[in-house]
């Protein structure tokens, strides 16, 4: 039970990051962060975003921008990766791993996570992005070796 513990900490930590970052675009209401971007720099996405806006004023609005993109962008990249984390998190707690190799294994991939999702916001220049990205392939690809090697040895 204390890895599914671990699991349920560092997946609850990965979906409160994301929820900073909801978008529109993926059908949620943008989140705290998107916000801040799209006023900040004056880019709205829909036409009730700015209806009380003088029409002219408004369809100036309406565009996108490079930091808005951008946060979107790793919202999305934040999503694409906690399915993957959830399956196969929740595949290899099954397996009754060691307490210290689910904290490994759940803890290294959150902090990488949260390292990506800063350097992606902080736009930092590679491989600032791509190596916690690739730990991150790492981890998952070792707690799926770790699943296979249980099932089909046992």
């Amino acid at each position: 039970m204390d890895a599914l513990r671990r699991i349920n900490i560092c997946t609850g930590l990965r979906e409160g990051e994301a929820l900073l970052q909801y978008s529109q675009d993926n059908g949620f209401p943008d989140g705290p962060l998107t916000v801040y971007y799209r006023f900040s720099r004056g880019a709205f996405a829909n036409e009730e975003d700015v209806a009380l806006k003088p029409a002219e004023d408004g369809k100036k609005l309406l565009r996108t921008h490079p930091d808005v993109e951008r946060v979107r962008r790793c919202h999305q990249n934040d999503l694409e990766t906690a399915v993957p984390l959830v399956l196969v998190g929740l595949l290899h707690t099954l397996t009754g791993p060691e307490l210290s190799s689910a904290q490994l294994h759940f803890g290294l991939f959150t902090g990488a996570r949260l390292l990506h999702s800063i350097s992606y916001l902080g736009a930092l220049p590679q491989p600032c992005r791509a190596l916690p990205w690739m730990l991150g392939m790492g981890i998952n690809f070792s707690m799926v070796c770790r699943v296979l090697y249980t099932v089909l040895v046992l």
